[in-house]
């Protein structure tokens, strides 16, 4: 084992360590239009990436203030590392811009529930771990 080899395997269980939220990453199946109740659901998740532990902080302090239609949203940015070990799909579909990550569990109770939206996504053969950026438009 090389010096990097062991430098990255110890890397990737420190990073791990820190993992102590529990999320899902897929991509969203079409809405679906409910005639009884006159919502639109969201409709079955297309693929499902990854469930499993994660970490998700915030990216930066700062939030950013736009409009959409009528209404005014707030996008704070995260990212979210999962382990590197992660293998894909078997289809071999890769995340992207507009997938979905749900934080299921968390032991900040605020972070629980919380959707968020991929931006990008970053691979690296030398990462610690599988990073994520994903917004929060809330």
């Amino acid at each position: 084992m090389t010096a990097l080899d062991a430098a990255l395997v110890s890397g990737r269980r420190e990073a791990e360590a820190l993992m102590v939220d529990t999320i899902t990453l897929y991509r969203p199946g079409a809405d679906i239009f409910d005639r009884d109740t006159g919502q639109t659901i969201p409709g079955p998740p297309v693929v499902t990436f990854y469930t499993g532990k994660a970490r998700v902080k915030p990216a930066q302090l700062a939030v950013s203030e736009v409009q959409a239609g009528e209404q005014e949203l707030r996008l704070r940015q995260y990212r979210i590392t999962i382990p590197q070990s992660t293998p894909l799909p078997t289809s071999g579909e890769r995340p992207r811009p507009g997938d979905v990550v749900d934080v299921t569990a968390s032991p900040d109770a605020r972070l629980a529930g919380v959707r968020l939206w991929v931006q990008s996504v970053l691979e690296s053969a030398t990462a610690t771990a599988w990073r994520i950026i994903a917004e929060d438009r809330s």
